[in-house]
């Protein structure tokens, strides 16, 4: 049995990026029960990519019972619907075998890794004083993509003079904002800038300087966006709401790093049960940004730990 329910989770601040803001990230968790075994996964439909939760649901809703994770591949496109599948399934496998998901992956046993935390868009003055109360943190990823980014960005790197700093832009620039802003990138110590132009722009990226290295994200989903990113990106992020689950995730990453591109493992503004799946992605990724938990106000029950600025497997208890 595929059973899909929406799940309000309440966020412990208001969210600002530079499409908008939010108060609670909503999400769909989907349970599939076979022989008395349940394994669950959970998704976050997502506007930018034309989701919902409503189409979303459809699209889990309309699956045959005893679908597997290789029809799925197939039954669905890359995205949300297929994620939380692809995750349940996963965990129902290894829980009626008695094995970890990284066994039947066949991967090493996942450790402990350094995750960026997510400072949103804000006032300069309001920024600086986030990142001063983070400052104990490795890494800091700071939301930007607006006319007036340069305070912001001076405002963070005052704050938290000791963290490392990436930039996301969410789209929000052009190919000449990028490069008049790039001397500054570098004098401020940033170590990289994730997404800077719309995706359907990104073509002013080729034979464009990239003192700071450039990470693809809405214009990266699956193993067949890469073709596209060619002389444009040095990192690809991979989000499992984007590639449609573990499986096309964990190929994504294989063939990225086969192309020389770096990887960055990324998330939605979800539960645990979302980043659960994507720290098997995540290990010696060069970036990680698996932070979604920690800007909740409530989680899950047996929700992931967070140690010393690092994130650390799931407990079977919560998945996998």
């Amino acid at each position: 049995m595929i059973s899909v329910t929406a799940d309000t989770f309440r966020l412990a601040e208001v969210f600002t990026i530079s499409r908008g803001s939010r108060t609670e990230a909503k999400v769909l968790t989907v349970r599939i029960t076979r022989g008395g075994v349940t394994g669950w996964g959970e998704c976050v439909p997502y506007a930018r990519y034309g989701e919902s939760l409503d189409s979303v649901t459809a699209q889990i809703e309309g699956l045959p019972e005893g679908i597997t994770r290789a029809a799925l591949y197939d039954a669905l496109p890359p995205g949300a619907a297929r994620n939380a599948v692809d995750c349940a399934l996963w965990d129902l496998e290894a829980k009626a075998a008695g094995k970890r998901v990284w066994e039947l992956a066949g991967l090493s046993a996942p450790g402990p890794e350094v995750t960026c935390y997510t400072l949103s868009l804000a006032e300069p003055e309001q920024m600086r004083a986030a990142a001063a109360k983070n400052a104990h943190r490795p890494i800091l990823k700071i939301k930007l993509g607006t006319p007036d980014d340069m305070p912001r960005l001076e405002a963070v790197r005052a704050g938290a003079p000791k963290s490392v700093i990436v930039v996301d832009a969410n789209e929000g620039w052009s190919a000449e904002v990028y490069a008049d802003l790039a001397p500054h990138l570098v004098r401020l110590g940033v170590a990289m800038v994730e997404q800077p132009l719309p995706a359907i722009d990104d073509e002013a990226l080729i034979g464009l300087a990239r003192p700071v290295p450039v990470c693809a994200d809405e214009s990266c989903h699956d193993r067949k966006s890469l073709s596209h990113l060619q002389g444009k990106y040095d990192l690809v992020n991979i989000k499992l709401d984007k590639t449609g689950g573990l499986t096309e995730a964990l190929a994504l990453r294989q063939a990225a790093l086969a192309e020389g591109y770096g990887v960055m493992v990324g998330c939605m503004v979800g539960s645990s049960l979302a980043m659960a799946p994507a720290t098997l992605v995540a290990q010696g990724a060069a970036y990680v940004d698996l932070d979604g938990p920690l800007l909740l106000a409530q989680d899950r029950e047996s929700p992931l730990r967070y140690a010393d600025g690092r994130i650390c497997p799931p407990e079977p208890g919560l998945w996998g």
